[in-house]
């Protein structure tokens, strides 16, 4: 080396080198080497803990580690062509680096439906999730790369010539994965058919691939159509002589487990409000889904989880039918990401809209509102409805924000505030998991008393009305078992407290007399299986809806109830029903996917 040149500062002679000419190939492998070694700590820590000792393991890490990188450059070979590109690749950093923060913090992995879900998720939802730790991990990834990428110089290539070498280093890079894979199949192919959530931490392939499932598929799905299943709907024959109109609270829960209720036995007395008001509590419930996203359609749909899931158009739901019998239907929200569908086509409202401006203080921190705000002014909203309609009967439906994740410790009022010292980050790995569990259980706490409080506004209807109130989850929540944190694991293989939620009904006197229900029945049959499924046809039962679309199977309350009344349907779907997507499996998912 010539003396002058020792007289050059060392990053002066770095940054001479990263000037040099470099092809845009060359970037591509160059980051590609970068980002499996650097954003891939939570697919090494899997593969650590699954594989056991270090010689089982390094060996399958080092294969993971190569077939990341050709992925990578497989992937990243779409956009080697010009110097413009650069934006592009660094935009890929902070999504690796971002998807890293996340599945390091929280155990997710980078699936589609994690994606779509992130993709329905508001400011407000969103804000919840942010923290320093996050802009710390995703500034420490992106600050070297950001700077070689701003120095390197990327010269100029014909368009035919940089399309050819392209193409060579993609199928380079097919060719090298596949050999690797093939060589090592024995170790690899069980590897991945037991442990299906590591292909979603590869990273970034993981999140780029879900992400762009997520956002083409609107552009490749068909044209869906709404296919209704109102027809025929109508109200029964307890309608003709009654004294008082039914009035239904419908409450759907947010990121509740079954096995944080006391009243299904947790150790912890989390629900006494609900104990004092003698309600019913299902004690083996699943969800249909492992997010608001996906359970909160299906759970209203009248094709169970199997039939949701396999449609290939839209279908009116449960809230579509109590309507069209002529039923006043109304749908409170207080959740910033909305229905997800089910309120499109009657009435609805945001918690936050009815309140006044002191109000709206005391218990909102901008639009996000604890969960009180649905009980206010439920008077004015009940009198709003159309009186002929009221007369005959009414439903309402909350969604409540419950207890959402991770700042578990906003979803409680500091009057329900009973387990401390609580969480009180969004940063969950910087609490410890007694603090963790105590911030949930005050939001539990918190949901028990809303309940309690409804319950009270409902019995306070009762010179007027029948009144009836229902609560269930849309999905569970980890809190740490199994290293899992929030909740989105994909179904197949999530853990049972992200699928086992509370179910919890109380009846007015007039409501259970009126649908001919024996209360000792109810309580005996408290731990049978019961899922999502179970939702549409107990609701119509309860509210002696008929329907085509009713059926008595799935109806939980129909083997308490006195003569039954006739809904209209049938405990077997037909092949001429549009509900009858998928005969068979209309069993109940919680006995299949069990």
């Amino acid at each position: 080396m010539p003396a002058e040149a020792l007289t050059v500062p060392l990053w002066r002679r770095i940054d001479a080198w990263l000037t040099q000419p470099r092809s845009a190939r060359s970037v591509v492998v160059w980051l590609s080497v970068y980002l499996a070694l650097v954003a891939n700590w939570p697919l090494w820590s899997e593969l650590a803990r699954i594989g056991g000792a270090p010689s089982v393991y390094l060996p399958t890490v080092a294969l993971m580690t190569l077939l990341t990188i050709c992925a990578t450059v497989a992937l990243l070979a779409l956009s080697a062509w010009t110097r413009w590109m650069k934006p592009l690749w660094l935009v890929v950093v902070v999504v690796a680096a971002g998807a890293e923060h996340f599945m390091l913090s929280y155990h997710a992995v980078m699936d589609p439906s994690m994606l779509a879900n992130a993709m329905q998720t508001d400011l407000h939802e969103a804000r919840d999730l942010m923290s320093w730790r996050l802009l710390l991990r995703v500034l420490l990834v992106t600050a070297l790369p950001a700077w070689v990428l701003w120095r390197m110089r990327i010269p100029p290539m014909g368009l035919l010539s940089q399309a050819w070498r392209n193409a060579l280093l993609l199928l380079a890079a097919l060719a090298l994965a596949a050999g690797g894979a093939l060589a090592m199949n024995r170790q690899l192919a069980p590897l991945m058919r037991n442990n299906v959530h590591l292909r979603y931490m590869i990273n970034p392939p993981a999140s780029l691939y879900s992400a762009s499932a997520v956002a083409l598929r609107p552009v490749f799905a068909h044209s869906r159509k709404l296919i209704p299943v109102t027809g025929g709907a109508a109200l029964g024959a307890s309608y003709a002589a009654q004294a008082r109109p039914p009035l239904f609270l419908l409450v759907v829960g947010e990121t509740a487990r079954a096995d944080h209720f006391g009243l299904n036995g947790y150790a912890r007395d989390t629900t006494p409000q609900l104990a004092a008001r003698k309600v019913l509590s299902w004690r083996d419930v699943h969800s249909c889904g492992t997010n608001t996203l996906a359970s909160v359609p299906c759970m209203f749909s009248p094709l169970g989880k199997a039939g949701f899931e396999k449609r290939k158009d839209d279908y009116e739901n449960l809230m579509d039918v109590l309507q069209a019998a002529g039923l006043a239907v109304f749908w409170i929200d207080n959740q910033p990401g909305g229905c997800k569908g089910v309120c499109d086509r009657i009435p609805h409202a945001f918690a936050a809209d009815a309140l006044d401006p002191a109000m709206k203080s005391a218990l909102c921190d901008g639009d996000e509102c604890l969960d009180d705000a649905l009980l206010k002014d439920l008077d004015r909203r009940l009198a709003a409805l159309p009186a002929e309609r009221r007369s005959r009967g009414v439903v309402l439906a909350m969604h409540q924000m419950g207890s959402h994740g991770p700042a578990y410790y906003k979803r409680s009022s500091a009057d329900t505030k009973r387990f401390l010292p609580e969480c009180k980050t969004n940063a969950l790995a910087e609490c410890s998991h007694a603090e963790l569990v105590n911030a949930f259980d005050n939001s539990i706490a918190y949901t028990d008393r809303f309940l309690g409080q409804a319950i009270d506004w409902l019995q306070a209807q009762s010179g007027r009305y029948d009144p009836a109130l229902l609560y269930l989850s849309d999905h569970g929540e980890s809190l740490g078992e199994y290293g899992l944190f929030l909740h989105g694991v994909p179904y197949g293989f999530a853990p049972e407290v992200q699928k086992h939620i509370p179910m919890v009904m109380w009846f007015g006197p007039h409501m259970r007399e009126r649908g001919g229900l024996s209360q000792a029945c109810m309580a005996a049959g408290l731990d049978q299986p019961l899922t999502h499924d179970n939702l549409y046809h107990t609701v119509l039962g309860l509210m002696d809806v008929k329907s085509p679309s009713y059926q008595v199977g799935l109806d939980a309350l129909a083997s308490c109830r006195g003569p039954v009344h006739d809904r209209g349907g049938d405990s077997r779907p037909t092949t001429s029903s549009p509900w009858a997507l998928a005969p068979a499996d209309r069993t109940p998912h919680s006995v299949a996917s069990r």
